[in-house]
């Protein structure tokens, strides 16, 4: 078998390749906070059922990717300069894999059918436009078939107006026989039913949309009506501030259970991604808490992976593990033992993952370009296409500014 002197790093050390880590880890830096040697980075996240199980689904945090099609890198309409912002690193599938568990998805009426577009004005362009939905959405069949225990929520900002246009795309999708039925959505603040319940009736995906008549059109829900949500974009990560989004009830509402908590920039910038996923974070979830009294069931953000060591992945470790068991992180807790019985944990964000989530499928390492070329906002989109767009909104009522 020969000598071997492989030494398996975990979360904070020293590393030069990602060979050098252990599971759900890589190696990478941060220059934006003067980190420049690179260590092993957290890139996956534990799957909070994988812990603690059979608890409301709304007791529980997931992590949620803002724009999640909107990838750098995604291949372009033939012969168009694709201008708008990147979101995130990698696939749809690989960002489940990774143990994200929400997608924000913007959908749109283009060429004859439903499209992803990072777009504008409520229209898709051949400049804004990633791909047909139905390519996405099968890829969250292939991953729930794949994973008959796991449960997936899709957020729409709908841009549809097609009759039966969504739920004609989730049925030709093979999603429908996964679908939560509206009617057994809680109505006044009461608990979800537990996941448990929810894997045995295989009501395992969620879907929301931004149009309050599609509940009664197609049986898919009013999103503001289940979910309070903080403001997203830069008003979303002022320090100190968590407004409520307009369409939102306010926070401290108790007649929805569920709040998504927006935690990302207007303009989205890799580089910058790991320092905004450090102590900013943190506080931010804090100040959410203060202005809510309840902890967010979704955490969506840009560029999931980047941090300074545990990022958003400690985050919700954090909260999944003061949620379900008392414990200061979700490595702590014990199932069936009462709360706040905690495991001892050496030290914070040490060790690989695999000791407490099992196996990972995903990959933690960026494509090849991504990992070489971080991406800033194309100055061309920002000075010749939004900037002169911004006046124009400002006098538009009702108009939704890309990404949200």
């Amino acid at each position: 078998m020969g000598n071997s002197f492989f030494v398996c790093h975990f979360v904070l050390e020293a590393c030069t390749a990602a060979t050098d880590c252990g599971s759900g880890l890589y190696c990478g830096n941060c220059p934006a906070s003067g980190k420049n040697q690179p260590v092993c980075t957290r890139g996956q996240a534990i799957v909070p059922t994988s812990v603690i199980n059979g608890l409301p689904f709304n007791k529980y945090t997931w992590l949620v990717t803002h724009n999640s099609f909107s990838i750098v890198d995604a291949p372009q309409l033939d012969g168009v300069q694709r201008l708008t912002f990147y979101n995130q690193e990698d696939t749809v599938t690989n960002q489940l894999r990774n143990g994200v568990r929400g997608l924000m998805l913007d959908m749109y009426d283009f060429q004859n059918d439903i499209w992803l577009c990072h777009s504008f004005r409520g229209q898709c362009f051949n400049f804004t436009a990633f791909q047909p939905a139905i390519n996405t959405l099968r890829e969250v069949e292939a991953f729930l078939t794949e994973n008959p225990t796991e449960i997936v929520t899709i957020i729409i900002e709908d841009y549809v107006h097609t009759p039966k246009g969504l739920i004609t795309l989730f049925t030709n999708a093979g999603l429908d026989k996964y679908w939560f039925p509206v009617s057994k959505m809680p109505k006044k603040g009461e608990d979800w039913p537990t996941v448990t319940d929810m894997v045995q009736q295989n009501h395992r995906l969620l879907v929301f949309s931004s149009i309050a008549s599609k509940e009664a059109e197609e049986g898919i829900a009013y999103q503001w009506k289940y979910m309070l949500e903080n403001e997203p974009g830069d008003p979303g990560v002022v320090p100190g501030s968590c407004p409520n989004r307009r369409e939102s009830k306010p926070l401290r509402s108790r007649s929805s259970s569920l709040f998504l908590q927006n935690y990302f920039p207007t303009y989205p910038v890799e580089a910058e991604a790991c320092k905004e996923h450090a102590n900013p974070l943190f506080n931010m979830i804090s100040t959410c808490y203060k202005a809510s009294g309840i902890l967010p069931n979704f955490l969506a953000v840009n560029f999931y992976m980047r941090s300074e060591g545990g990022g958003v992945f400690d985050a919700l470790d954090k909260i999944n593990g003061q949620t379900l068991c008392g414990c200061s992180t979700l490595a702590a807790c014990q199932a069936g033992a009462p709360p706040g019985t905690c495991k001892s944990i050496p030290a914070p964000n040490t060790g690989s993952m695999s000791s407490t989530s099992g196996s990972f499928t995903g990959s933690v390492q960026f494509s090849k370009s991504s990992a070489s070329r971080v991406h800033s906002p194309n100055l061309l989109v920002l000075w010749l296409f939004y900037l002169p767009l911004l006046a124009f909104l400002k006098t538009t009522i009702n108009t939704h500014l890309i990404g949200f």
